[in-house]
Protein backbone atom coordinates (compact mmCIF):
# COMPACT_ATOMS: atom_id res chain seq x y z
CA UNK A 1 0.00 0.00 0.00
CA UNK A 2 1.34 3.44 -0.95
CA UNK A 3 1.95 5.86 1.89
CA UNK A 4 -0.79 8.35 2.66
CA UNK A 5 -0.14 11.75 1.08
CA UNK A 6 -0.48 14.78 3.37
CA UNK A 7 -0.46 18.52 3.00
CA UNK A 8 0.23 20.76 5.98
CA UNK A 9 -1.27 24.19 6.61
CA UNK A 10 0.91 26.07 9.07
CA UNK A 11 4.57 25.20 9.63
CA UNK A 12 4.75 26.42 13.21
CA UNK A 13 5.71 24.20 16.10
CA UNK A 14 2.52 22.13 16.00
CA UNK A 15 2.46 21.64 12.24
CA UNK A 16 6.17 20.85 12.14
CA UNK A 17 5.84 18.41 15.01
CA UNK A 18 2.89 16.52 13.55
CA UNK A 19 4.55 16.35 10.12
CA UNK A 20 7.70 14.80 11.57
CA UNK A 21 5.66 11.70 12.38
CA UNK A 22 5.63 11.09 8.62
CA UNK A 23 9.43 11.32 8.49
CA UNK A 24 9.60 8.59 11.12
CA UNK A 25 7.05 6.45 9.26
CA UNK A 26 7.79 7.03 5.54
CA UNK A 27 6.07 3.78 4.60
CA UNK A 28 2.79 5.09 6.02
CA UNK A 29 2.68 8.80 5.22
CA UNK A 30 4.45 11.45 3.17
CA UNK A 31 4.08 15.22 3.23
CA UNK A 32 3.78 16.53 -0.32
CA UNK A 33 2.94 20.22 0.16
CA UNK A 34 2.92 22.97 2.77
CA UNK A 35 1.32 26.40 3.15
CA UNK A 36 3.12 28.80 5.48
CA UNK A 37 3.28 32.60 5.24
CA UNK A 38 6.68 32.98 6.95
CA UNK A 39 9.43 32.43 4.34
CA UNK A 40 12.07 31.01 6.71
CA UNK A 41 9.65 28.52 8.24
CA UNK A 42 8.32 27.56 4.81
CA UNK A 43 11.77 26.96 3.32
CA UNK A 44 12.96 24.97 6.32
CA UNK A 45 9.85 22.79 6.32
CA UNK A 46 10.04 22.15 2.57
CA UNK A 47 13.72 21.19 2.81
CA UNK A 48 13.05 18.80 5.70
CA UNK A 49 10.35 16.97 3.73
CA UNK A 50 11.86 17.22 0.26
CA UNK A 51 8.96 19.28 -1.07
CA UNK A 52 9.41 20.84 -4.50
CA UNK A 53 9.28 24.63 -4.85
CA UNK A 54 5.76 24.63 -6.29
CA UNK A 55 4.54 22.60 -3.32
CA UNK A 56 5.62 25.18 -0.73
CA UNK A 57 3.25 28.14 -0.88
CA UNK A 58 2.42 31.17 1.21
CA UNK A 59 -1.38 30.84 1.35
CA UNK A 60 -3.40 27.66 1.89
CA UNK A 61 -5.95 28.89 -0.64
CA UNK A 62 -3.42 28.25 -3.39
CA UNK A 63 -3.32 24.56 -2.45
CA UNK A 64 -7.11 24.39 -2.16
CA UNK A 65 -7.43 25.86 -5.65
CA UNK A 66 -5.55 22.86 -7.04
CA UNK A 67 -8.29 20.46 -5.99
CA UNK A 68 -7.58 17.22 -4.20
CA UNK A 69 -3.83 16.75 -4.57
CA UNK A 70 -3.40 14.61 -1.43
CA UNK A 71 -5.31 12.20 0.76
CA UNK A 72 -5.39 14.31 3.90
CA UNK A 73 -4.62 17.73 5.32
CA UNK A 74 -3.16 18.74 8.67
CA UNK A 75 -4.66 22.12 9.62
CA UNK A 76 -2.25 23.71 12.09
CA UNK A 77 -2.92 27.39 11.52
CA UNK A 78 -3.62 29.88 14.31
CA UNK A 79 -6.80 29.28 16.31
CA UNK A 80 -8.84 31.93 14.53
CA UNK A 81 -7.84 30.51 11.14
CA UNK A 82 -9.33 27.00 11.46
CA UNK A 83 -12.87 27.38 10.18
CA UNK A 84 -12.35 28.49 6.59
CA UNK A 85 -9.75 25.88 5.59
CA UNK A 86 -11.63 23.12 7.41
CA UNK A 87 -14.77 23.84 5.40
CA UNK A 88 -12.85 24.22 2.13
CA UNK A 89 -10.84 21.02 2.40
CA UNK A 90 -13.80 18.97 3.64
CA UNK A 91 -15.70 20.03 0.53
CA UNK A 92 -12.74 18.90 -1.59
CA UNK A 93 -12.87 15.45 0.03
CA UNK A 94 -9.75 15.67 2.19
CA UNK A 95 -9.55 13.78 5.44
CA UNK A 96 -8.66 16.31 8.14
CA UNK A 97 -6.48 16.44 11.22
CA UNK A 98 -7.47 19.74 12.83
CA UNK A 99 -5.45 21.26 15.66
CA UNK A 100 -7.40 22.18 18.76
CA UNK A 101 -9.46 24.17 19.30
CA UNK A 102 -11.51 23.14 16.29
CA UNK A 103 -13.10 26.62 16.24
CA UNK A 104 -13.85 29.39 18.72
CA UNK A 105 -17.63 29.59 18.82
CA UNK A 106 -20.55 27.19 18.66
CA UNK A 107 -21.80 28.01 15.14
CA UNK A 108 -18.31 27.52 13.71
CA UNK A 109 -17.79 24.22 15.54
CA UNK A 110 -21.14 22.95 14.31
CA UNK A 111 -20.36 24.09 10.78
CA UNK A 112 -17.16 22.01 10.77
CA UNK A 113 -18.97 18.95 12.11
CA UNK A 114 -21.71 19.31 9.50
CA UNK A 115 -19.15 19.77 6.71
CA UNK A 116 -17.09 16.67 7.49
CA UNK A 117 -20.18 14.52 8.04
CA UNK A 118 -21.71 15.74 4.79
CA UNK A 119 -18.46 14.99 2.94
CA UNK A 120 -17.99 11.62 4.62
CA UNK A 121 -14.37 12.34 5.57
CA UNK A 122 -12.42 11.49 8.70
CA UNK A 123 -11.91 14.33 11.17
CA UNK A 124 -9.45 14.02 14.05
CA UNK A 125 -9.26 17.01 16.38
CA UNK A 126 -5.91 17.50 18.11
CA UNK A 127 -7.00 16.47 21.60
CA UNK A 128 -3.74 14.59 22.01
CA UNK A 129 -4.26 13.75 25.69
CA UNK A 130 -6.80 11.10 24.66
CA UNK A 131 -4.01 9.22 22.87
CA UNK A 132 -1.34 8.88 25.57
CA UNK A 133 -0.47 5.49 27.09
CA UNK A 134 -1.06 7.09 30.50
CA UNK A 135 -4.61 8.06 29.58
CA UNK A 136 -5.40 4.59 28.29
CA UNK A 137 -4.28 2.93 31.53
CA UNK A 138 -6.09 5.60 33.55
CA UNK A 139 -9.34 5.00 31.66
CA UNK A 140 -8.92 1.22 31.84
CA UNK A 141 -8.81 1.42 35.65
CA UNK A 142 -12.02 3.46 35.74
CA UNK A 143 -13.77 1.25 33.19
CA UNK A 144 -12.76 -1.94 35.05
CA UNK A 145 -14.94 -1.07 38.03
CA UNK A 146 -12.06 -1.34 40.51
CA UNK A 147 -13.03 2.02 41.99
CA UNK A 148 -16.73 1.18 42.02
CA UNK A 149 -18.90 4.06 40.86
CA UNK A 150 -16.93 7.21 40.13
CA UNK A 151 -18.36 9.89 42.42
CA UNK A 152 -16.03 12.86 41.93
CA UNK A 153 -12.82 13.93 40.23
CA UNK A 154 -10.25 16.63 40.99
CA UNK A 155 -8.07 17.60 38.02
CA UNK A 156 -5.34 20.26 37.96
CA UNK A 157 -3.27 21.72 35.17
CA UNK A 158 -0.17 23.56 36.45
CA UNK A 159 0.62 25.54 33.32
CA UNK A 160 3.99 26.71 34.64
CA UNK A 161 4.99 30.28 35.43
CA UNK A 162 7.32 30.67 32.44
CA UNK A 163 4.87 28.98 30.07
CA UNK A 164 2.14 31.36 31.21
CA UNK A 165 4.49 34.30 30.62
CA UNK A 166 5.61 32.99 27.22
CA UNK A 167 2.28 32.04 25.66
CA UNK A 168 -0.41 33.89 27.56
CA UNK A 169 1.22 37.15 28.66
CA UNK A 170 3.76 37.94 25.94
CA UNK A 171 2.70 35.52 23.23
CA UNK A 172 0.05 34.74 20.65
CA UNK A 173 -2.64 33.70 23.12
CA UNK A 174 -2.44 36.69 25.47
CA UNK A 175 -5.62 38.44 24.32
CA UNK A 176 -9.15 37.11 23.99
CA UNK A 177 -9.98 39.39 21.07
CA UNK A 178 -6.90 38.33 19.08
CA UNK A 179 -6.97 34.63 19.96
CA UNK A 180 -9.53 33.15 22.36
CA UNK A 181 -10.10 32.55 26.04
CA UNK A 182 -7.43 30.87 28.16
CA UNK A 183 -9.80 27.97 28.77
CA UNK A 184 -10.29 27.37 25.06
CA UNK A 185 -6.69 27.96 24.02
CA UNK A 186 -4.99 25.89 26.71
CA UNK A 187 -7.46 23.86 28.71
CA UNK A 188 -10.00 22.59 26.20
CA UNK A 189 -7.64 19.58 26.35
CA UNK A 190 -8.59 19.08 29.98
CA UNK A 191 -12.35 19.40 29.76
CA UNK A 192 -12.21 17.03 26.80
CA UNK A 193 -10.00 14.60 28.75
CA UNK A 194 -12.37 14.55 31.74
CA UNK A 195 -15.28 13.77 29.44
CA UNK A 196 -13.27 10.93 27.89
CA UNK A 197 -12.02 9.21 31.04
CA UNK A 198 -15.31 9.58 32.94
CA UNK A 199 -17.19 8.25 29.93
CA UNK A 200 -20.16 10.55 30.38
CA UNK A 201 -21.11 13.84 28.74
CA UNK A 202 -21.02 17.01 30.86
CA UNK A 203 -24.43 18.53 31.55
CA UNK A 204 -23.87 21.60 33.76
CA UNK A 205 -20.87 23.82 34.50
CA UNK A 206 -19.90 26.85 36.55
CA UNK A 207 -16.58 28.66 36.63
CA UNK A 208 -14.54 31.30 38.42
CA UNK A 209 -11.26 32.92 37.40
CA UNK A 210 -9.52 36.16 36.58
CA UNK A 211 -6.28 37.85 35.62
CA UNK A 212 -4.67 38.49 39.00
CA UNK A 213 -0.90 38.78 38.73
CA UNK A 214 0.28 39.83 35.28
CA UNK A 215 -1.04 43.39 35.45
CA UNK A 216 0.52 46.88 35.68
CA UNK A 217 -0.60 47.08 39.32
CA UNK A 218 1.93 44.37 40.21
CA UNK A 219 4.83 45.93 38.31
CA UNK A 220 7.87 46.26 40.63
CA UNK A 221 9.20 49.72 41.26
CA UNK A 222 11.99 50.52 38.82
CA UNK A 223 11.03 47.84 36.27
CA UNK A 224 11.68 48.75 32.64
CA UNK A 225 9.36 48.02 29.73
CA UNK A 226 11.82 45.41 28.41
CA UNK A 227 13.86 42.80 30.21
CA UNK A 228 17.10 43.73 28.45
CA UNK A 229 16.80 47.29 29.79
CA UNK A 230 15.71 46.37 33.32
CA UNK A 231 17.92 46.79 36.37
CA UNK A 232 15.84 44.37 38.45
CA UNK A 233 15.64 41.68 35.74
CA UNK A 234 18.09 39.34 37.58
CA UNK A 235 15.61 39.11 40.47
CA UNK A 236 12.55 38.50 38.26
CA UNK A 237 11.20 34.96 37.88
CA UNK A 238 9.72 35.92 34.50
CA UNK A 239 12.92 37.30 32.95
CA UNK A 240 12.87 36.82 29.19
CA UNK A 241 16.67 36.98 29.17
CA UNK A 242 16.80 33.94 31.46
CA UNK A 243 13.83 31.98 30.05
CA UNK A 244 15.13 32.05 26.48
CA UNK A 245 18.83 32.65 27.05
CA UNK A 246 19.26 29.53 29.17
CA UNK A 247 17.61 27.43 26.49
CA UNK A 248 19.80 28.90 23.78
CA UNK A 249 22.95 28.27 25.83
CA UNK A 250 21.84 24.76 26.70
CA UNK A 251 21.11 23.76 23.11
CA UNK A 252 17.36 23.50 23.68
CA UNK A 253 16.40 25.13 20.41
CA UNK A 254 12.86 23.79 20.10
CA UNK A 255 9.77 25.31 21.69
CA UNK A 256 9.55 27.84 23.30
CA UNK A 257 12.75 29.34 21.83
CA UNK A 258 11.61 28.43 18.33
CA UNK A 259 8.59 30.69 18.78
CA UNK A 260 10.86 33.65 19.50
CA UNK A 261 13.56 33.31 16.82
CA UNK A 262 13.79 31.62 13.43
CA UNK A 263 17.52 31.05 13.90
CA UNK A 264 18.89 30.03 17.34
CA UNK A 265 21.73 32.54 17.65
CA UNK A 266 22.64 35.09 20.29
CA UNK A 267 22.32 37.88 17.75
CA UNK A 268 18.82 36.80 16.69
CA UNK A 269 17.66 36.38 20.28
CA UNK A 270 19.02 39.78 21.30
CA UNK A 271 17.19 41.44 18.40
CA UNK A 272 13.96 39.61 19.22
CA UNK A 273 14.04 40.55 22.89
CA UNK A 274 14.85 44.19 22.08
CA UNK A 275 12.03 44.71 19.60
CA UNK A 276 9.66 41.74 19.62
CA UNK A 277 6.78 40.79 21.93
CA UNK A 278 8.73 38.17 23.88
CA UNK A 279 11.14 40.71 25.37
CA UNK A 280 8.46 42.77 27.11
CA UNK A 281 8.03 43.06 30.85
CA UNK A 282 5.23 40.74 31.91
CA UNK A 283 3.71 43.63 33.87
CA UNK A 284 3.70 45.94 30.83
CA UNK A 285 1.94 43.84 28.19
CA UNK A 286 -1.52 44.11 26.65
CA UNK A 287 -2.68 40.70 27.91
CA UNK A 288 -6.19 40.10 29.25
CA UNK A 289 -6.65 36.32 29.53
CA UNK A 290 -6.97 34.82 33.00
CA UNK A 291 -3.97 33.46 34.89
CA UNK A 292 -6.06 31.13 37.07
CA UNK A 293 -9.46 29.51 36.65
CA UNK A 294 -11.63 26.85 38.28
CA UNK A 295 -14.41 24.93 36.49
CA UNK A 296 -17.01 22.83 38.32
CA UNK A 297 -18.76 20.22 36.21
CA UNK A 298 -21.66 17.80 36.59
CA UNK A 299 -21.88 14.80 34.26
CA UNK A 300 -24.87 12.85 32.97
CA UNK A 301 -24.40 9.96 35.40
CA UNK A 302 -24.14 12.24 38.44
CA UNK A 303 -20.34 12.35 38.69
CA UNK A 304 -18.96 15.76 39.61
CA UNK A 305 -15.55 17.14 38.72
CA UNK A 306 -13.46 20.21 39.38
CA UNK A 307 -10.77 21.47 37.05
CA UNK A 308 -8.16 23.99 38.18
CA UNK A 309 -5.88 25.81 35.76
CA UNK A 310 -3.11 27.92 37.26
CA UNK A 311 -0.39 29.80 35.47
CA UNK A 312 1.43 30.51 38.73
CA UNK A 313 3.07 27.16 39.28
CA UNK A 314 6.02 25.00 38.49
CA UNK A 315 6.01 23.52 35.00
CA UNK A 316 4.63 20.08 35.88
CA UNK A 317 2.38 17.30 34.70
CA UNK A 318 -1.34 17.46 35.19
CA UNK A 319 -2.53 15.83 38.42
CA UNK A 320 -5.78 13.97 38.94
CA UNK A 321 -7.57 12.31 41.85
CA UNK A 322 -10.63 10.12 41.28
CA UNK A 323 -12.89 9.21 44.21
CA UNK A 324 -15.00 6.08 43.78
CA UNK A 325 -17.25 4.03 46.01
CA UNK A 326 -14.65 1.25 46.35
CA UNK A 327 -11.36 3.12 46.06
CA UNK A 328 -9.49 6.10 44.76
CA UNK A 329 -6.98 6.79 42.02
CA UNK A 330 -4.13 9.31 42.05
CA UNK A 331 -2.35 10.15 38.79
CA UNK A 332 0.48 12.53 37.92
CA UNK A 333 0.81 12.03 34.19
CA UNK A 334 3.27 9.16 34.53
CA UNK A 335 2.41 7.07 37.58
CA UNK A 336 -0.95 5.89 38.93
CA UNK A 337 -1.66 4.89 42.53
CA UNK A 338 -4.81 2.82 43.01
CA UNK A 339 -6.04 2.52 46.61
CA UNK A 340 -8.56 -0.19 47.55
CA UNK A 341 -10.86 0.75 50.44
CA UNK A 342 -11.52 -2.87 51.49
CA UNK A 343 -7.96 -4.16 51.60
CA UNK A 344 -6.15 -0.88 52.20
CA UNK A 345 -3.73 -1.98 49.47
CA UNK A 346 -2.04 0.49 47.11
CA UNK A 347 -1.05 -0.59 43.61
CA UNK A 348 1.49 1.53 41.76
CA UNK A 349 1.28 1.52 37.96
CA UNK A 350 4.15 3.10 36.04
CA UNK A 351 3.22 4.44 32.60
CA UNK A 352 6.23 6.74 32.23
CA UNK A 353 6.21 7.97 28.63
CA UNK A 354 9.21 8.34 26.35
CA UNK A 355 8.68 12.10 26.19
CA UNK A 356 7.41 14.77 28.56
CA UNK A 357 3.77 15.73 28.83
CA UNK A 358 4.31 19.22 27.39
CA UNK A 359 4.17 20.14 23.71
CA UNK A 360 7.97 20.09 23.61
CA UNK A 361 7.93 16.48 24.82
CA UNK A 362 5.22 15.31 22.43
CA UNK A 363 2.56 15.29 25.16
CA UNK A 364 3.71 11.99 26.60
CA UNK A 365 3.19 10.08 23.38
CA UNK A 366 -0.11 11.79 22.60
CA UNK A 367 1.13 13.60 19.49
CA UNK A 368 2.40 10.35 17.96
CA UNK A 369 -0.73 8.51 19.09
CA UNK A 370 -2.98 11.03 17.38
CA UNK A 371 -1.08 10.83 14.10
CA UNK A 372 -0.97 7.03 14.21
CA UNK A 373 -4.73 6.82 14.80
CA UNK A 374 -5.54 9.38 12.12
CA UNK A 375 -3.35 7.84 9.42
CA UNK A 376 -4.59 4.34 10.24
CA UNK A 377 -8.22 5.48 10.19
CA UNK A 378 -7.81 7.07 6.77
CA UNK A 379 -5.85 4.13 5.36
CA UNK A 380 -8.36 1.53 6.57
CA UNK A 381 -11.54 3.56 6.31
CA UNK A 382 -12.25 2.89 9.99
CA UNK A 383 -13.07 6.27 11.53
CA UNK A 384 -13.76 4.63 14.91
CA UNK A 385 -9.98 4.47 15.46
CA UNK A 386 -10.06 8.25 16.00
CA UNK A 387 -10.86 8.97 19.65
CA UNK A 388 -11.35 12.70 19.06
CA UNK A 389 -13.85 12.72 16.24
CA UNK A 390 -16.34 15.44 15.31
CA UNK A 391 -19.15 14.70 17.77
CA UNK A 392 -16.90 14.05 20.77
CA UNK A 393 -14.93 17.20 20.09
CA UNK A 394 -18.04 19.29 19.54
CA UNK A 395 -19.31 18.31 22.99
CA UNK A 396 -16.08 19.20 24.74
CA UNK A 397 -15.97 22.57 22.95
CA UNK A 398 -19.55 23.25 24.01
CA UNK A 399 -18.50 22.56 27.60
CA UNK A 400 -15.63 25.04 27.32
CA UNK A 401 -17.90 27.71 25.84
CA UNK A 402 -20.48 27.11 28.58
CA UNK A 403 -17.80 27.35 31.28
CA UNK A 404 -16.54 30.66 29.93
CA UNK A 405 -20.10 32.03 29.80
CA UNK A 406 -20.51 30.95 33.41
CA UNK A 407 -17.29 32.68 34.46
CA UNK A 408 -18.24 35.95 32.81
CA UNK A 409 -21.86 35.99 33.96
CA UNK A 410 -21.59 34.27 37.36
CA UNK A 411 -24.09 31.63 36.33
CA UNK A 412 -24.53 27.87 36.11
CA UNK A 413 -24.70 26.95 32.43
CA UNK A 414 -26.15 23.90 30.72
CA UNK A 415 -24.10 22.08 28.08
CA UNK A 416 -26.43 21.36 25.19
CA UNK A 417 -25.12 18.86 22.61
CA UNK A 418 -27.88 19.61 20.09
CA UNK A 419 -29.44 22.93 19.10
Amino acid sequence: MAPLSLIVLGAGDRGTGHARWALKHPDRAQVVAVAEPRPTRRRRFAAEHGIAADGAVCDWRELAARGRIADAVLICTQDRMHLEPALAFAELGYHIMLEKPMALDEPSCRAIVDAVERAGVVLAVGHVLRYTPYTQVFKDVLDSGRLGDVVSVQHTEPVGHWHQAHSFVRGNWRRTDEATSMLMAKSCHDLDWLQYVIGQPPTRVSSFGRLSHFTPANRPAGAADRCLDCSIEPQCAFSARRIYGERLAGGNHGWPLSAVVDEPTEKALDAALRSGPYGRCVYACDNDVVDHQVVAMEFAGGTTATFTMTGLSQMANRRTVVFGTRGELHGDGATLRVHDFLTGHDEIIDTTPAGGMSAAGGHGGGDAGLMDAFVTAVATGDASLVRSGPRESLLSHLAVLAAERARLAGTVEHVIPRA
